[in-house]
């Protein structure tokens, strides 16, 4: 059964001012997958996170040629509601930045700001996110104390929980486990085979052993070009592109 298309990115070029961050970039994501992104560091793999929900856009001096389809919508359209854009597309950024406020009161910032103000239905979506992102049984008990109290694995799940509150369709992460111990990664990446039955999550990892163990199918960038794509298993055992043999193998990067 084929698998439906989430993000469509068609012939993406971006740039910082003059500099090509992203060369005619064109790729699909599918719907439920777990989806990684990974290369050397300056190969563009945290520019196509950005572009997926237009962060990129918070950069002055930036243009883009191409362009990128969320359920078969483009996302430069200029009719589009960016707002909602980024509700649909969240990201969780590699360093945990909890507010310094409760657990709940991080969970609920987000829904409260789009108009949701009944306690029930707060309360609701606090346990619904945190059991989203295996911490609900650590925290349960302590949801009104400081958020800053909790550990760093505990903290990144904490952001990935308060991006899960806003509903979104993709859950973006740009090496979310960069400073974490392997047992609080472990957690996560538990947390992210969990999570793809419900939404499609994009993943720039921490190294390519954990793309290796959590991503249903791979895109290596190097210099900002899409060196090769596809399932997992076969990039990091059967290469097609001999860049990516030597990438994969350790003889760069």
């Amino acid at each position: 059964m084929p698998q439906e298309d989430k993000i469509v990115i068609k012939d993406f070029s971006f740039y910082y001012d003059s500099l090509p961050a992203l060369e005619q970039i064109t790729l699909t994501i599918h719907k439920n997958e777990i989806f990684s992104i990974f290369g050397p560091a300056r190969s563009g793999k945290t520019t196509l996170l950005k572009s997926l929900n237009r962060l990129t856009e918070l950069v002055i001096g930036t243009r883009h040629s191409g362009t990128i389809f969320l359920d078969g919508s483009d996302i430069y359209d200029p009719g589009l509601n960016l707002t909602q854009l980024r509700r649909r597309v969240g990201m969780v950024f590699d360093l945990p930045t909890p507010l310094p406020i409760s657990i709940f009161d991080n969970i609920v910032y987000g829904p409260k700001l789009g108009g949701i103000k009944e306690k029930r239905r707060l309360t609701d979506i606090v346990e619904k996110a945190l059991r989203g992102a295996a911490l609900w049984e650590e925290v349960k008990d302590r949801l009104h104390t400081s958020a800053l109290r909790l550990s760093g694995g505990q903290q990144q799940r904490l952001c990935i929980a308060r991006v899960l509150a806003l509903e979104p369709e993709v859950l973006m992460l740009d090496e979310p486990c960069s400073g974490l111990d392997p047992i609080s990664t472990a957690s996560i990446e538990e947390s992210l085979r969990q999570l793809k039955k419900d939404y499609t999550i994009i993943l720039v990892p921490h190294n390519i052993q954990q793309a290796s163990r959590v991503a249903d199918r791979a895109a290596f960038l190097l210099n900002g070009t899409l060196v090769e794509v596809g399932k997992t298993y076969e990039i990091f055992a059967r290469p097609k592109d001999k860049r990516t043999e030597d990438y994969v193998t350790g003889k760069f990067g």
